[in-house]
């Protein structure tokens, strides 16, 4: 197997498919949510599995989506989160 930018194969299809992942809307998501502050909530170490619904693609460059949370946090619901931090359910 050939190496690509000197990573190991293992690496590089990690690093393939991470720049190829994109998001539906209505798609079903977890939300690494762990210590983000957002519209005054923080969300604290545990909080790395939040179960979310993709509701639209909000920025392109760095890569961003509207989720809605399945459970609410102190009444937020809706969030702009990065795409790094989310992954397919």
């Amino acid at each position: 197997m050939r190496r690509v930018a000197g990573l190991r194969p293992a690496a590089w299809l990690v690093k393939i498919h991470s720049e190829a992942m994109a998001f539906a809307v209505d798609q079903r998501v977890r939300v690494n949510l762990a210590g983000l502050m957002i519209e005054g909530v923080a969300f604290h170490a545990a909080v790395t599995d939040a179960l979310a619904t993709i509701l639209k693609k909000t920025s392109e460059s760095p890569p961003a989506y509207l989720i809605e949370l399945l459970f609410s946090f102190r009444g937020l619901k809706q969030m702009e989160v990065p795409e790094e931090r989310i992954r397919p359910a």
